[in-house]
């Protein structure tokens, strides 16, 4: 089976989690869509680099989401969830390529 690109499912969680929250005019069907991306995301962090990896990628995935709402002040919504979205990403990458 082929490995899910989990800095993809990551950012996607993020963006789309936003993006869902923002034209639904429903936050909790956003936080469905976060959470639902974030599980698969932490389920593949597990597999691919182990318990550690993944404990430390989901903090950083939860991290972000916190970080996206003061950083939307200063930057604009957009800007601060593709901004947490690429860092989330880069850092899963970094983490699940070492691992491979």
């Amino acid at each position: 089976m082929a490995k899910v690109p989990t800095a993809a499912v990551a950012a996607s969680g993020l963006v789309g989690g936003y993006a869902v929250a923002r034209w639904t005019k429903k936050r909790p069907l956003g936080g469905v869509a976060l959470a639902a991306a974030g599980t698969v995301a932490a389920y593949e962090w597990n597999r691919q680099a182990g318990p550690r990896a993944a404990t430390a990628l989901t903090t950083a995935y939860v991290a972000a989401f916190a970080g996206s709402h003061p950083l939307a002040k200063k930057l604009g919504a957009w800007p601060a969830v593709l901004t947490v979205a690429g860092t989330v990403a880069a850092a899963s990458w970094a983490v699940t390529r070492r691992a491979a």
